[in-house]
């Protein structure tokens, strides 16, 4: 299946790209913080709150191993959703009085912290993926990979 022109570019080092170092710091508040949650709540809502916030630092680190920036756009868009997920959660959470106002408004605060470096990574990576030069850069090395010597001519 072929999703149209892609930018290459070289793995990144995730553990420098600051959203998942947010994401990774809010998922490490969700486990300290949910440890006191009801014993019933286990496999219920600390399960699903826990896994959405590992799930947007794991599609990050997964994404930045991709060699196209559009599958590192894909998966930064899951991440997105999963995080997302952690805030609805979060509330809920407010709302059964598993978290206390402070508490809540603490966690909320790193979630928003962290969506809004997310979704400046997720726009950066938008306005490679769609710019001009990046259909005209794919273009150019899917023609030379073919053999293609007269490159420069046809662009």
């Amino acid at each position: 299946m072929d999703n149209g022109p892609r930018t290459m570019t070289m793995m990144r080092n995730f553990k420098n790209i600051q959203a998942w170092i947010l994401a990774s710091d809010l998922a490490v508040q969700i486990y300290t913080r949910t440890s006191n949650f009801s014993k019933e709540e286990r496999y219920g809502l600390i399960s699903q709150m826990r896994r959405a916030a590992i799930s947007t630092l794991a599609n990050i680190a997964e994404g930045a191993s991709r060699q196209h920036k559009k599958d590192y756009l894909n998966f930064l868009y899951i991440a997105r959703g999963s995080l997302s997920e952690t805030e609805a959660l979060l509330e809920i959470s407010r709302r059964l009085l598993f978290l206390n106002s402070s508490l809540f408004e603490e966690l909320t605060l790193i979630c928003q912290k962290t969506a809004r470096c997310l979704f400046g990574l997720i726009r950066a990576v938008e306005s490679e993926v769609y710019s001009p030069w990046s259909v005209v850069h794919s273009l150019s090395n899917s023609l030379s990979t073919k053999g293609g010597n007269h490159v420069e001519q046809i662009i």
